[in-house]
C-alpha cells in the first residue's frame, strides 16, 4: 500500500511539475511584454525630456537677447520717445509734516 501511495504522490508531483512549466514560460511572456513596454515608454520620455531641456535652453537664451538693457533702451528711444532724465526735470517732493494737519 505504502508503495502505490508513494508511486501516486510521484505521479501527482510529475503532473504538477509538468503544468508548472508551460505556466512559468507564459509569466515569463507576460513580464517580457511589460518590460518592452515600460522601455519604449523610458525611451519616449527620454526623448521629450531631452526635446524641453533644448527648448528650455533656447527661452533662456531669448530672455536674455529680450532683457537686455541696450534693447529695452533702444526701443525706449526710438519707438516710445523716451529720453534719458536731465538732472533739470526731476523734482523732489518732501512728505514731511503732521498728518493731523
Amino acid at each position: 500500500m505504502k508503495e502505490k501511495t508513494k508511486y501516486a504522490l510521484l505521479k501527482f508531483l510529475a503532473v504538477i511539475v509538468a503544468a508548472a512549466i508551460p505556466l512559468v514560460l507564459i509569466l515569463y511572456g507576460f513580464q517580457t511584454k511589460k518590460y518592452m513596454d515600460l522601455s519604449r515608454e523610458v525611451a519616449e520620455m527620454e526623448r521629450t525630456q531631452e526635446r524641453l531641456i533644448e527648448e528650455n535652453k533656447k527661452l533662456v537664451s531669448d530672455i536674455s537677447i529680450l532683457s537686455s538693457s541696450t534693447r529695452i533702451e533702444k526701443i525706449a528711444v526710438e519707438e516710445l520717445g523716451m529720453h534719458k532724465a536731465e538732472s533739470s526735470d526731476i523734482v523732489r517732493v518732501d512728505m514731511t509734516g503732521n498728518k493731523d494737519e
